[in-house]
């Protein structure tokens, strides 16, 4: 699966690229609309929930959206769930936002703590 994601990551990079390349009156860069949505989520979320912190990075690198919400999950929230540190750090360092709620009103501080994810819970306190 993880094979899967990386490739599909890739394959859509060189379709942005082709389709920008052909078209000369806009030019996008570093962009990638991931927006397919998986039996586990969106292919970063698959990534965070694997702990595979290469291919979060390279999501990240390609324009991959660190707030968007799959099965009203951030990526960050995930990361808080499974107590993936280095991620949390990495989709902090990205610009993903501590205080966003999904529709219950949990936080990644939330589920964190609903997962007691004690090294999750300390370093979201200090994102505050």
């Amino acid at each position: 699966m993880k094979n899967s994601v990386i490739y599909l990551g890739l394959a859509l990079v060189t379709f942005v690229n082709v389709a920008t390349a052909s078209n000369n009156t806009s030019v996008v860069k570093n962009q990638v609309a991931v927006s397919a949505v998986y039996d586990d989520g969106t292919p970063l979320v698959v990534a965070v929930s694997k702990g595979d912190i290469d291919t979060v990075k390279k999501f990240i690198e390609y324009g991959a959206n660190v707030n968007e919400k799959s099965d009203d999950m951030s990526p960050l929230m995930t990361a808080a769930r499974y107590n993936k540190v280095e991620i949390i750090k990495v989709l902090l360092a990205a610009g993903a936002r501590p205080s966003d709620k999904n529709e219950k009103g949990y936080t990644a501080l939330k589920f964190a703590q609903l997962s007691n994810a004690t090294e999750a819970i300390a370093l979201l306190k200090d994102a505050k």
